[in-house]
């Protein structure tokens, strides 16, 4: 007796289907690790400093500005490359030029001398830009400012 080989059960389609609930989820999966991955190529513009902290304050991250670091030897670094102090307004200044909406924030180094952050501010509107903000970092609860007798 030969073997039939074309076995069709009663009620079964010939008609092909798509499952769409495993591709939903390939989907997310890829959606959510091109978020990680492009979240860690985030490039940050500027130098390794300790800044000091403020309970108060928000976050600004906005692509019409230029981030200054002084650091506590008192150099100071332009998106990350250190510069001198005419070199700084000069490029400032072709900045600006660019965008005229340009604005500044300045990272300090905790340990950076006040005058040294002062004399990158007067750099600063030297080239004629007014809008200057001082990144800080948020206050942990229960932390003593620096300085403070318990």
């Amino acid at each position: 007796m030969p073997v039939k080989l074309d076995s069709k059960l009663p009620g079964d389609n010939a008609e092909a289907r798509i499952e769409i609930i495993p591709l939903i989820d390939i989907m997310f999966f890829l959606l959510a690790s091109f978020m990680l991955v492009s979240l860690s190529m985030v490039n940050l513009k500027s130098v390794k400093v300790d800044l000091p902290a403020a309970a108060t304050g928000s976050a600004d991250n906005s692509k019409d500005m230029a981030d200054i670091s002084v650091d506590k030897s008192g150099s100071i670094y332009l998106d990350k490359k250190p510069i001198g102090d005419n070199e700084l307004v000069r490029a400032l200044l072709a900045a600006q030029k660019a965008n005229a909406k340009l604005r500044v924030m300045i990272d300090g180094d905790r340990d950076a001398r006040h005058g040294d952050i002062i004399r990158v501010l007067d750099l600063v509107r030297s080239a004629g830009i007014d809008k200057v903000a001082f990144d800080i970092s948020p206050k942990r609860e229960g932390a003593q400012p620096q300085g403070a007798q318990p």
